[in-house]
């Protein structure tokens, strides 16, 4: 690291590892996979997938052949799926690539299969109505003859433990598993997992929960990875009544101190947040004022000993922060750009 960046993304690997390990233990029968797509959900995949492979975890989930590119060589034993499948303009990299693609439709399959074939996963859709073949497709013989490591499906509502669609995919799930030989069945993400033993099949895919998002309340043994921090580039003097920011939509009720960080929507710290946000200095809150702009946001300092230079750390809890904005966890951590520098415990 340069260490010149004025943004800096704080990365907690022990946490990271201690997420994967207590999904682990949530469905003992079954393997432990890890999605990193969006490069490892913005944290770096690269990083994501030394970590991980080191505590254990063997199977890794992208979502397209730029970003299995982009991981170089994996950690030995280490096994990758494409989610994305193989387009004809994947081909080549797909067939010389010891990743596997996940085949999404007959097209992939035929594609495949005339390409000479070889080990690959299969996704078939029993309610998402997203990628996957049809029910009907894969037990009417398309996948006659493909040397499948894992067929898999993916929950639409698991987030929602009881709505009714969760059983509907269980039941479809487990009568593809009785008609479609493949080494491996998954059907689990993160809050799938904590839908109960059922769901687990041999394999589990969490993916937000490894980062610190909780999907569901159950999810009690998930902590934090991600922690944001921006420098002050300038700290003003602003007399009572005068206004901050675009639109002057915050007014001074005193003459205040202002700290301005290098901080905005343009690195994924999105407008929505601006309701209730502040960022603290030791155990100082520092309430955000006017509007959060493309590279600037302004906080009121009047209680805090800070100046130009001096670092303070966002409010970056995902749960608190995805209700308060409408914004998924998702959102909050794949939006965070490479502006940051990256630093790992």
């Amino acid at each position: 690291m340069s260490g010149s960046a004025p943004l800096r993304l704080l990365l907690d690997g022990s946490s990271l590892v201690a997420n994967w390990r207590w999904l682990a233990a949530q469905a003992p029968g079954a393997a432990c996979g890890a999605a990193i797509k969006a490069d490892g959900y913005g944290l770096g995949a690269r990083d994501v997938v030394a970590r991980l492979a080191q505590a254990g975890c063997a199977d890794f989930f992208c979502a397209t052949w730029a970003e299995a590119a982009a991981l170089g060589e994996l950690p030995g034993g280490a096994r990758l799926a494409v989610l994305h499948g193989a387009r004809a303009e994947d081909m080549d990299q797909a067939r010389a690539s010891r990743a596997r693609p996940v085949l999404n439709s007959v097209e992939q399959v035929a594609r495949w299969r005339e390409a000479g074939g070889g080990p690959c996963d299969v996704m078939v859709d029993t309610g998402i109505n997203r990628l996957g073949l049809g029910i009907e497709e894969a037990m009417g013989g398309a996948l006659a003859g493909l040397r499948i490591d894992t067929l898999m499906s993916h929950l639409a509502c698991a987030d929602e433990p009881d709505h009714r669609l969760n059983a509907v995919q269980l039941t479809a799930f487990q009568a593809l598993r009785q008609a479609i030989p493949a080494a491996r069945y998954s059907l689990a993400n993160s809050a799938g997992i904590l839908l109960g033993p059922d769901y687990a099949f041999d394999l589990t895919r969490p993916g937000i929960a490894l980062y610190g998002g909780v999907p569901v309340a159950a999810a009690t043994g998930i902590r934090p990875v991600a922690a944001i921090e921006a420098q002050i580039l300038q700290v003003r003097a602003v007399r009572a009544g005068d206004a901050v920011g675009y639109g002057a939509t915050w007014q001074a009720p005193a003459d205040t101190r202002i700290a301005i960080l290098n901080l905005g929507y343009a690195d994924g710290y999105m407008r929505l947040l601006a309701p209730g946000a502040f960022a603290t200095a030791g155990d100082r809150v520092l309430p955000l004022v006017g509007r959060i702009s493309m590279d600037l946001i302004a906080v009121d300092a009047r209680n805090a000993d800070v100046g130009e230079g001096d670092w303070l750390r966002l409010d970056f809890d995902l749960p608190r922060l995805s209700v308060r904005s409408g914004l998924s966890q998702y959102e909050l951590l794949t939006g965070l750009n490479l502006r940051f520098e990256r630093y790992w415990n």
